[in-house]
C-alpha cells in the first residue's frame, strides 16, 4: 500500500516501513522453497476419490518462455523463441485435466529447463514420474512440438498414452512389406506426405459426427501401424479431423493431424476431441503469469 510502483523486491524494501536489509528477503525464498511434489501428491489423492482406476486421466504437457533479455547475470539463461528468439529460461508443465469441458488445469509439475537438457527430455521426466504416482492409465495430449519422432522414442519406455499433434507438412511410413528372402529387412513402407494428398494412404476408419454446438458436422479418419522415420520400430495411428463447414469467410478450416501413441485405444469417436482439452493448460499459463506481475506490483 505505501509502495505501489515497486517492481521487484529489490525497491520494495526501499519503503520507509521495511525495517529489513532487501537481501534478507531472496534469502527467506531460498531456504523456504518448497516441496514440488507435495502438491503432485495432493491432487493424486483427489484423483483416487473422483475417477475409477480403469479411466483415463488426462494430462496435458506444454512449455512456456519467461524471457529474461536484460537479465545478463541471471544463471542459465538460454536461447528461447516467442516471437522470435529471446534470451531467457524455458519452463515445462505437466497439468491435470480434471473436467471434460472448461479450461481448468491444475499443474501437478512446473519445472525450469537447464541447458542442459530439452523441452522433450524434460517433459518425458515428469510425464514418467506423474505415471510412477498414479494407480490410473494416463493420457497426455500434447502440441505439434512433440508431435515427432524424438518424443516417440523418448516416451516410449513410460507407461502413457500420447495424443500429439503433428505438422501439416509432416510425413510418416507404412509398415514395410512382407521379407522377399532377398537383401536386408526393410524398415520403411510407404511415404505419406501429409501436405500431399495423392501419397495419402487409405484410411482405416472413418466417421462422421453431426451437431456438434461448437464445431458443427466433422469427419474424422484413422490410419493404423504408421511410424516416423527414425522410429520405425515404434507404430503409431495417424488421425485426422476435419471440420465439414467453412469458416465465416467461405474458406475450409485447416486439418487436424493428430497422433496416437501407445498400446490402450479409444473409441475414435472421442478420441480426437480429448486433443482439444490441451489447451486448458494455455488459461493456467496466463493466469500464473498474471498472478506473478499482481504479486510484483
Amino acid at each position: 500500500m505505501t509502495t505501489r510502483n515497486a517492481s521487484c523486491l529489490a525497491e520494495f524494501s526501499l519503503s520507509p516501513l521495511f525495517n529489513r536489509q532487501w537481501s534478507s528477503i531472496y534469502e527467506a525464498l531460498q531456504d523456504c522453497r518448497p516441496d514440488r511434489k507435495k502438491l503432485m501428491e495432493l491432487y493424486r489423492e483427489q484423483l483416487e476419490q473422483q475417477v475409477p482406476a480403469t479411466e483415463h486421466i488426462l494430462v496435458a504437457i506444454d512449455r512456456t518462455v519467461w524471457g529474461r533479455p536484460d537479465a545478463k547475470t541471471l544463471k542459465d539463461r538460454t536461447h528461447e523463441y516467442q516471437g522470435g528468439v529471446i534470451m531467457g529460461q524455458g519452463y515445462s508443465t505437466i497439468a491435470w485435466i480434471p473436467e471434460a469441458h472448461g479450461s481448468w488445469a491444475l499443474p501437478l509439475l512446473h519445472e525450469r529447463i537447464s541447458s542442459g537438457s530439452s523441452p522433450i527430455l524434460q517433459a518425458a521426466s515428469q510425464l514418467k514420474l506423474v505415471c510412477e504416482q498414479s494407480i490410473n492409465p494416463v493420457l497426455a495430449v500434447l502440441d505439434r512440438e512433440y508431435g515427432n519422432a524424438t518424443w516417440v522414442l523418448a516416451q516410449a519406455d513410460i507407461l502413457a498414452d500420447c495424443l500429439m499433434r503433428v505438422r501439416k507438412n509432416a510425413c510418416l511410413w507404412s509398415a514395410p512389406p512382407a521379407y522377399s528372402s532377398r537383401g536386408r529387412l526393410r524398415k520403411y513402407g510407404f511415404k505419406m506426405r501429409l501436405n500431399d494428398p495423392t501419397t495419402w494412404l487409405e484410411a482405416n476408419t472413418v466417421i462422421e459426427m453431426d451437431g456438434h454446438p461448437q464445431l458443427g458436422q466433422v469427419r474424422v479418419s484413422q490410419r493404423l501401424d504408421l511410424h516416423f522415420y527414425r522410429a520405425p520400430g515404434h507404430p503409431v495411428n495417424l488421425i485426422l479431423a476435419l471440420r465439414m463447414n467453412p469458416m465465416s469467410s467461405g474458406q475450409p478450416f485447416p486439418p487436424l493431424w493428430l497422433v496416437w501413441a501407445g498400446e490402450r485405444t479409444l473409441p475414435l469417436e472421442t478420441v480426437w476431441f480429448k486433443y482439444l482439452r490441451r489447451f486448458g493448460v494455455d488459461h493456467w499459463y496466463r493466469f500464473a503469469f498474471a498472478t506473478i506481475t499482481l504479486d510484483i506490483v
